[in-house]
């Protein structure tokens, strides 16, 4: 052990590793979370702007709020968490990025295999038909699908499930997994929050990155206080010494 406390002797280029990510990676690129308290539902009611009885009632609201979080994020940029992600990839063979995210800006940052458990803000399905609509630009207001329903943000709302495809293989993926990072989640939302303690269950290895304690912290193997942007590439480049 050196430096962070992390056993790097326990793995290998072949270890399999999840980088399972929420808000608290993006906040450290400009982009605002939604439970802290100057977050977004301090300020707004999230059954108005993300549900689909407030797109209901009021779509044109609730599209004009998204555009504008579509134009904050355009301006945003990837920090040294999501590279050092990127770096790490190239380092182990088989890794997987579980995001809670819809920034896009894992994929921004080179970062690959990214599954976005919450949706892509940048994208757009059929309220009607759920046909896939493509992506749209940060200040466009989406259009009528051709089945009539109206277009809406391909991100998951209160009262809505998560894509069952992508949560069962990440489920299954973390059943054999060596190694999970968890950065910058509360780890309050369920199902997904059940990733790091199913790495755990099966004999992985889980650290956690966050400046604040989580109810995770106490059951991660390391818990490392601070942020991700400045903790992470320190991890890589123990890692990097390590296995080269």
């Amino acid at each position: 052990m050196i430096a962070t406390g992390i056993p790097l002797d326990r793995f290998n280029k072949k270890s399999r590793v999840i980088f399972f990510t929420g808000a608290g990676i993006s906040a450290e690129s400009g982009i605002a979370t939604f439970r802290d308290p100057d977050g977004h539902w301090s300020k707004y009611d999230p059954m108005k702007l993300a549900s689909p009885a407030g797109f209901r009632a009021d779509p044109d609201l609730v599209l004009a709020w998204y555009a504008a979080r579509r134009e904050t994020i355009a301006n945003a940029k990837p920090n040294l968490a999501h590279l050092s992600i990127t770096n790490f990839q190239k380092l182990f063979q088989e890794t997987l990025v579980i995001t809670q995210n819809v920034d896009g800006l894992h994929q921004a940052a080179g970062n690959h295999s990214v599954y976005e458990l919450h949706g892509s803000i940048h994208r757009q399905k059929c309220v009607k038909c759920d046909a896939d609509l493509g992506q749209i630009k940060a200040k466009t207001i989406a259009k009528l699908c051709g089945c009539g329903g109206r277009a809406r943000p391909d991100v998951v709302w209160f009262g809505e499930s998560l894509p069952h495809g992508i949560l069962d293989h990440a489920f299954g993926f973390a059943e054999k997994t060596d190694l999970c990072f968890v950065i910058g989640t509360s780890s309050q939302v369920y199902p997904s929050a059940q990733l790091p303690h199913i790495v755990k269950r099966n004999g992985g290895y889980v650290v956690e990155i966050n400046p604040e304690k989580t109810i995770l912290s106490d059951q991660a193997n390391i818990s490392l206080r601070g942020l991700a942007g400045e903790l992470l590439p320190r991890v890589y480049e123990e890692f990097y010494a390590s296995l080269n």
